[in-house]
């Protein structure tokens, strides 16, 4: 019984079948037996994760868990002290109120993979990266909330869930490890 770790491509569905032909991530995973515990939409890139255990998937996703999301966030504009601020202490979404538990100005992570079609760029305008953490995961909730303070987000990427982190893993490549471990590292995380 596996977890699978994939760095989901941009544009690729957080699902095993699309009717009308889109790439999905049974281009990436060879398995018929998982499903995915919480989902990334197509613009959106990184780490997400697949199970066969429903209590696993279900600890992974529902609200109520609150497992805390990393994502690095390519925002057009200088992402300001008081931008960054504003994260934390929260803005008003259509859907409510949301906030950051973190957000932090970072350089560009590390090991970052070249994307298809790559950001534009414009010579006038800068862009900044920030690492943001939340433990909801509202129909795209960070693009809406770095929106709110006047940096719209270029680029997408969740690095972490929980214990379980990108790392080398380049865009398209999956590992696994067994439920059992998943579990586990659940509950090292709690302690």
């Amino acid at each position: 019984m596996p977890l699978v770790l994939l760095n989901k491509p941009y544009r690729v569905l957080s699902q095993f079948t699309d009717a009308d032909g889109r790439p999905t991530l049974a281009d990436y995973v060879n398995r018929s037996d998982v499903y995915a515990a919480g989902r990334l939409d197509a613009d959106s890139e990184g780490l997400i994760l697949l199970t066969d255990d429903g209590r696993l998937q279900a600890r992974i996703s529902q609200p109520s868990s609150k497992v805390v999301k990393t994502y690095w966030a390519q925002v057009e504009g200088v992402a300001s002290e008081e931008k960054i601020v504003k994260l934390i202490a929260g803005v008003k979404l259509k859907d409510g109120p949301a906030r950051a538990l973190q957000a932090k100005r970072i350089g560009e992570p590390p090991g970052l993979w070249s994307r298809t079609p790559p950001i534009r760029r414009r010579d006038k305008v800068l862009d900044s990266w920030l690492e943001i953490r939340i433990d909801e995961g509202r129909n795209r909730q960070v693009r809406r909330m770095t929106a709110a303070v006047g940096l719209p987000t270029l680029r997408l990427i969740r690095g972490g869930i929980g214990p379980w982190k990108l790392g080398k893993l380049q865009s398209g490549e999956s590992r696994e490890m067994s439920n059992a471990d998943a579990w586990a590292a659940l509950q090292r995380r709690k302690q």
